[in-house]
């Protein structure tokens, strides 16, 4: 008998269901990745008319997808699409306000492999993240990597991650045990 296809989650349902139980409406959230824009779709349903959502992305095809999936789902009132890397993030919200941070590490899906997250901008990102969080914030990571990119990233997060003030922030790795090749790699950050 074959295996049900609905029991295979991926790493973003996991993030996903995480992010819907710590999400209010009114919160402010960011999407650090924007890419295609379903993350930043996502949490606009999440934060509700009176909230606010910051997407970020360096590639301009990224943040032209984006803000165009947002246009027609009619939540550009409570979105924000920049063009910009996410280490500026701490440009555009005040610190302790954000409820939510989400990351996905790696390319744009259904663009150019050769174009993809680096470690340094990427660290540099969740260090500017941790202090936009309010207290009980959540932050998720998805680290991608496979093929010729990747691997320097997801190991220099990897050794970032543990470094992180463990008197005010707990990190979660829950990688994939039983998935072969190269499983994206789920990390969730609570704050308080």
């Amino acid at each position: 008998m074959k295996n049900d296809p609905r029991k295979h989650f991926s790493a973003l349902d996991i993030i996903h269901k995480i992010l819907r139980e710590h999400i209010k409406p009114g919160d402010i959230c960011i999407d650090a990745t924007a890419g295609r824009g379903r993350d930043t779709l996502f949490l606009a349903g999440l934060v509700g008319e009176n909230g606010k959502v910051i997407a970020f992305d360096i590639q301009k095809a990224a943040v032209e997808s984006t803000r165009s999936l947002i246009h027609e789902n009619g939540m550009d009132n409570r979105t924000c699409v920049i063009l910009d890397s996410h280490a500026n993030m701490a440009d555009h919200a005040e610190p302790g306000t954000v409820s939510a941070i989400t990351f996905n590490f790696g390319w744009l899906p259904g663009g150019d492999h050769n174009v993809f997250t680096h470690a340094e901008s990427s660290i540099a990102a969740i260090k500017a993240g941790l202090s936009l969080l309010r207290d009980e914030g959540i932050m998720t990571l998805i680290i991608y990597y496979g093929r010729e990119t990747g691997f320097a990233e997801r190991d220099a997060l990897l050794e970032f991650l543990p470094t992180i003030d463990s008197d005010i922030y707990t990190v979660v790795e829950m990688p994939f045990v039983n998935r072969t090749n190269c499983p994206p790699i789920p990390i969730v950050i609570l704050k308080g």
